[in-house]
């Protein structure tokens, strides 16, 4: 049950569509624009490096601010804090994937993923960021640096969680680890596409903008 109502938290988080709101009110549809979702390198192609960067925040913070919330309610129960604080973080992603009032048709959740791993470890996180803006600068492919942050995320997990980093049980340890390879999984299936276009050579690159 608690599991479930970390889901369904989550989701009325993540259905906050911070790009969709900031685009709405500077008059255009996000979804309408560029790649078509309305997550934070949308809005930055479409409307700018303030747009980018204000719909990374709030897409960033609906995540960090249910996670921290499960982290200190469960401060005195490591097994139950990192492992609701990822179920939150998937249905964060899920609502801002698939929000229901826009006909399901959300963003990429990579922000959101960003809010689980700062919510999780300070050091995953330099890892992380340091890896994504290198990737990022070399290539200039936002995506490819997006999947591969999932991984290290899946790597980490499932590392931290086998050696007991976290005082988790074996069986916290193998569910901490299922339900981030369902959020790497889904960042996968949103970037489909863009895998397509990767391996293709035609993948869209920073700082290119779509009309």
């Amino acid at each position: 049950m608690e599991r479930l109502v970390c889901l369904a938290v989550g989701y009325l988080f993540g259905i906050f569509q911070t790009g969709y709101i900031y685009g709405r009110v500077h008059g255009i549809d996000i979804r309408k624009y560029g790649s078509g979702n309305s997550g934070s390198t949308n809005a930055l192609r479409v409307m700018g490096k303030k747009a980018g960067l204000t719909v990374f925040l709030g897409d960033f913070l609906k995540t960090v601010i249910p996670c921290m919330a499960v982290r200190f309610v469960f401060k005195d129960q490591p097994d139950y804090a990192y492992v609701y604080m990822l179920y939150i973080g998937l249905g964060v992603i899920l609502g801002h994937n698939y929000p229901f009032y826009l006909h399901f048709k959300g963003g990429k959740g990579i922000a959101a993923t960003a809010g689980i791993i700062f919510s999780i470890d300070w050091r995953l996180t330099v890892l992380c960021l340091a890896v994504f803006v290198l990737i990022v600068a070399v290539t200039r492919y936002v995506s490819l640096g997006s999947l591969v942050v999932s991984v290290i995320l899946l790597a980490w997990n499932i590392y931290m969680g086998r050696c007991g980093a976290y005082s988790l049980s074996a069986i916290s340890s193998i569910e901490y680890s299922a339900v981030t390879a369902v959020i790497a999984a889904m960042a996968f299936w949103r970037h489909r596409a863009n895998i397509v276009r990767l391996i293709h050579g035609n993948e869209n690159k920073i700082g290119a903008k779509k009309s």
